[in-house]
């Protein structure tokens, strides 16, 4: 595969539901409200019950039952639901291809979601995230690999090759088709009309420090995802993490190591059907 344009050219792209096409034009509308976003996504009452589902699980620990896509939004605020409608409608618009792990690649993508969001709480100054975007783009890091799988089917058993140390599959599509799955999603992301710092942020997830001065998401991203290659990663998977991207960042050791989050309490985003 020459470069990017050409992979896009053999593949039929994943259909995003016009909801969620709707929902991505709204991400650089700051003046968005809350009735605009409640109108877009009652559109479709299978997301609506999808969402209704993740505000009730474990991850949120609301003190009561939320009952209403109303009641979703204030309770758990306009920007966190447009996130979720937006996740739920990736998950279901994506096929797995034969030899990638259905439940496996998920886990990955909501653990690097999670991570990514959890990372941006420890920025500071001019370095701040804002962490809904940080859990977007780290779930959507991944997507590009089903996007090389479903051109190149050959690639795929070695790109899944175990054992893969945290960033390795990067270098494996490297190898194999001369790019990464977070460039490709990066196109993907550019083609559905996300934001360009989500664009940008994405190009740089696999390489942030390919740019200076740093981009902070491209940055959280990329330390999430190392991360979520470790599925039992505890506290001490900080030694395993680049020192000089968290150093660019401004990452307190400290801070990390005392607020390590559980991969446990992320949103599964199974539990939205």
């Amino acid at each position: 595969m020459s470069d990017i344009a050409d992979l896009f050219k053999s593949v039929a792209l994943p259909v995003m539901p016009e909801v969620g096409m709707a929902l991505i034009n709204t991400l650089d509308q700051p003046k968005t409200s809350l009735e605009k976003i409640q109108s877009l996504i009652a559109q479709d009452p299978t997301l609506s019950a999808k969402l209704l589902a993740l505000a009730n699980s474990a991850a949120f620990g609301l003190p009561r039952k939320v009952d209403s896509l109303d009641h979703a939004l204030k309770l758990v605020g306009m920007s966190r639901i447009r996130t979720l409608a937006l996740s739920a409608c990736l998950h279901n618009a994506f096929s797995m291809p034969e030899g990638i792990d259905s439940t496996d690649f998920w886990r990955y993508s909501t653990d690097c979601a999670g991570y990514a969001q959890w990372f941006a709480t420890g920025l500071e100054g001019k370095h701040q995230v804002d962490g809904n975007s940080a859990w977007l783009v780290g779930l959507m890091l991944r997507l590009g690999e089903l996007i090389i799988a479903d051109a190149q089917p050959e690639s795929v058993a070695i790109i899944e090759k175990l054992p893969c140390a945290p960033g390795e599959r990067w270098q494996r599509e490297h190898a194999s088709v001369g790019f990464d799955e977070a460039e490709v999603t990066a196109e993907l992301a550019r083609r559905w009309n996300f934001p360009s710092d989500y664009v940008h942020a994405l190009l740089l997830a696999s390489a942030p420090l390919a740019e200076k001065p740093i981009t902070p998401l491209a940055a959280v991203v990329h330390l999430g995802s190392l991360l979520a290659d470790q599925p039992d990663a505890n506290a001490d998977a900080i030694e395993t993490l680049p020192v000089p991207v968290m150093d660019a960042l401004g990452l307190k050791y400290g801070w990390m190591k005392a607020n390590f989050p559980q991969p446990a309490s992320f949103i599964n985003l199974s539990q939205a059907g």
